[in-house]
């Protein structure tokens, strides 16, 4: 059953699951993906855990602010706020992230602004955002167009991709081959759901406007100031995909880190959790408290 035991609610303009007890556990998604992501690990996670799964601002059917000229409301650190003030309204002051892509960025953002709530984080499939950008050539900005382009001005990505919204999908997910009976059918469902509600497409490029504008102007600030992750971090990325082919992960980690920093290479493509939710669970065992 797909997740199974968990509730659906909407709080505070954000959708999110939540199921199982114990400590809590956030778990953000990427792009273009909602919470549905978490399907196969979730539900095991849920025995040890209070797993909670919202979609993240910009994604699913969660809330969707106006863009600006600056692109602010979908800096990282602002998209972090509504999971802390998530797992806060849920009576959660301090608890545990798992991030995947887009959402491992939020994650990020989180752990170095709110120090004191987050006490073990472990992203998925990158690196941070501002090594990607400080490091860029014609490998990466070829492998990883798609950040280049849906940082274009509005509203040039979004009417491309809105002309039809299954192909953009199948064609940004396909950045290892994959048919289009790879993901679960009801996440699948649900990611093309969403990104046909209105504003998704919007709320995704404005996404990516942020990293390449204000996010760096953010990583910079917390760079010359010293500011370095203050918990443990493991890094995960896919042994078919790009991060470990283009940079040495856990070192470009540590450079970030104050903290702990372990991880590995896991058998699978950009997509860890729905393509290898047995060896995240087991990397996740070790991890996690």
């Amino acid at each position: 059953m797909f997740f199974e035991g968990f509730t659906l609610d909407t709080r505070a303009g954000t959708r999110v699951r939540i199921g199982g007890s114990g400590p809590p556990l956030l778990l953000l998604h990427g792009n273009p993906q909602t919470h549905a992501m978490w399907h196969a690990v979730a539900p095991a996670l849920a025995r040890r855990f209070t797993v909670v799964c919202p979609d993240i601002r910009g994604y699913g059917l969660s809330d969707k602010p106006a863009p600006s000229a600056d692109h602010a409301p979908y800096a990282k650190r602002e998209m972090a706020k509504g999971p802390l003030e998530l797992m806060r309204g849920l009576g959660f002051g301090k608890f545990q992230v798992v991030a995947h892509d887009r959402g491992a960025r939020v994650a990020h953002r989180l752990a170095l602004d709110h120090a004191d709530a987050v006490q073990r984080l472990c992203v998925m499939d990158i690196v941070p955002t501002l090594h990607h950008f400080e490091n860029t050539d014609m490998s990466f900005a070829m492998g990883y167009h798609h950040w280049f382009w849906l940082a274009q001005p509005h509203p040039v990505p979004e009417t491309f991709m809105g002309h039809d919204v299954e192909w953009w999908f199948d064609a940004q997910t396909s950045r290892e081959p994959k048919d289009k009976g790879f993901f679960h059918p009801e996440a699948r469902a649900d990611y093309l759901a969403a990104l046909r509600a209105p504003g998704t497409l919007h709320g995704i490029c404005e996404d990516y406007r942020a990293a390449a504008t204000v996010d760096l102007e953010h990583d910079r600030a917390s760079r010359a100031a010293g500011e370095k992750l203050r918990c443990p971090l493991l890094a995960l990325w896919g042994a078919k995909g790009r991060i470990g082919q283009w940079y040495a992960p856990l070192e470009v980690w540590r450079a970030y880190s104050d903290a702990e920093v372990s991880g590995h290479a896991v058998n699978s493509g950009h997509y860890l959790a729905e393509e290898a939710p047995a060896e995240v669970l087991a990397a996740l065992e070790d991890f996690l408290e």
